[in-house]
């Protein structure tokens, strides 16, 4: 008889209300691989979209049932053949593209990377997305000291993360969010705006230098505001509205996720020198609703489930 596990699995793209725990196959660790007990599970609008039915183009159709979730943290209890550096028993955080919600999950050993103890698992099993997109971005904005960074949904969980390390390169940033947020905003270091109509004059008051660059988590409004603020348009990175970055002349997140980046991070966490709150941890019977409450888009920092 197989090895079983639980997961938030569907079977039928749809709403969340698609998303049921069900008992399937643990996965078994090969050549190059570990296996990690799941002890928490990011969750993030990729999640969401896949549970749409999206797929990304580098990932093979698995089928169904299929399980969403890629960012993870907890215990390797599996290490395959030609693996050095990770052994049984090690606490991990790591990413992968599909199937983090579950109690196991296997990826390539080059996918994990130690968790300090000082971290809680919940912001573990958190911090890959929100570290590496913004890094990632920022990296292809070429932001430099000196400079000014708008940042739309800053107060998000990729957006706490870009507000950080653009504040640690020795740039302004200016934030968009509601004004239950502000307080928030500048804790971490920006200059927090309201969204709404007349927001472009509200940045050029703050900014009489101008906005060099621009990270939009929101899209919609706040991507059209952003248009007329920056100059050169390849100094706008979108991460909501991929269908239309080409024709407008902005840019896509680009480059790949690494276990180095998000170790470096992690232990800037445990040292107090990186903040990456968790907004809520839901159960795993509770995915449904963690995909809701990252459907609405509001929100300071993470939302996580445990396992």
């Amino acid at each position: 008889m197989s090895e079983l596990m639980r997961a938030a699995a569907f079977t039928e793209p749809g709403g969340p209300e698609v998303l049921k725990v069900m008992e399937l196959p643990a996965p078994q660790a090969g050549p190059g691989q570990v296996r990690v007990r799941v002890r928490a599970a990011g969750v993030q609008p990729f999640d969401t979209a896949v549970r749409q039915g999206w797929l990304p183009p580098y990932i093979e159709d698995p089928g169904y049932p299929r399980v969403p979730g890629n960012e993870f943290a907890g215990v390797v209890d599996q290490v395959g053949e030609d693996v050095t550096g990770v052994a049984p028993g090690g606490d991990v955080l790591g990413f992968t593209a599909l199937h983090a919600y579950a109690e196991y999950v296997v990826v390539p050993a080059a996918n994990v990377t130690p968790k300090p103890r000082a971290v809680p698992w919940e912001v573990a099993g958190g911090l890959t997305a929100g570290v590496q997109t913004a890094e990632l971005a920022i990296d292809g904005l070429g932001l430099a000291e000196g400079e000014t960074l708008l940042v739309h949904a800053a107060a998000g969980a990729v957006g706490t993360a870009a507000v950080q390390i653009a504040r640690r390169r020795g740039a302004t940033v200016i934030g968009t969010a509601r004004e239950v947020n502000h307080d928030y905003l500048r804790a971490l270091g920006a200059v927090p705006v309201e969204y709404g109509e007349g927001l472009a004059e509200r940045v050029r008051a703050l900014a009489p230098g101008g906005i060099d660059a621009v990270l939009d988590g929101a899209g919609g409004h706040a991507l059209e505001v952003s248009l007329d603020l920056v100059a050169d348009r390849g100094r706008i990175v979108t991460l909501v509205e991929h269908d239309k970055a080409a024709a407008l002349g902005v840019r896509l997140v680009r480059g790949d996720r690494s276990a180095e980046r998000l170790g470096r991070y992690a232990r800037l966490c445990a040292e107090g020198e990186f903040t990456f709150p968790v907004r809520r941890a839901y159960r795993l019977e509770e995915a449904a609703d963690a995909h809701r409450e990252v459907e609405t888009g509001h929100g300071q920092g993470k939302i996580v489930l445990t396992i």
